[in-house]
């Protein structure tokens, strides 16, 4: 479990993927159009699109000559899980913490 969410908190860590899976969120869509809205090469986004795929985060398939992408929902589950487990936790009030360590220090 930890190494697969390595993997996933890894391929999240750049903000061009998180776009390209904010665009995936809509439909499914070619790589070209996945590529438009970014000022960089074809080659960088195929890149890209492949640390998502190996992470598992999103699918590739050819359809004719066309490469479609396509959004793995699931995927994050895991990932999910991990992070709502953080949300048990009350909230904690750094600034009476402060104050407190100041008091105790002293």
């Amino acid at each position: 479990m930890t190494q697969q969410l390595d993997i996933i908190f890894s391929a999240l860590a750049d903000p061009t993927r998180r776009a390209i899976l904010a665009m995936l969120l809509e439909d499914d869509m070619a790589v070209t159009d996945v590529a438009d809205p970014f000022a960089v090469s074809l080659a960088a986004i195929s890149k890209h699109l492949g640390i998502l795929t190996s992470a598992g985060l999103i699918s590739q398939e050819k359809r004719g000559r066309v490469k479609w992408c396509k959004l793995e929902p699931d995927a994050m589950r895991e990932a999910s899980v991990w992070m709502q487990a953080f949300g048990q936790m009350d909230a904690i009030d750094l600034d009476a913490f402060e104050e407190f360590l100041k008091v105790e220090l002293k």
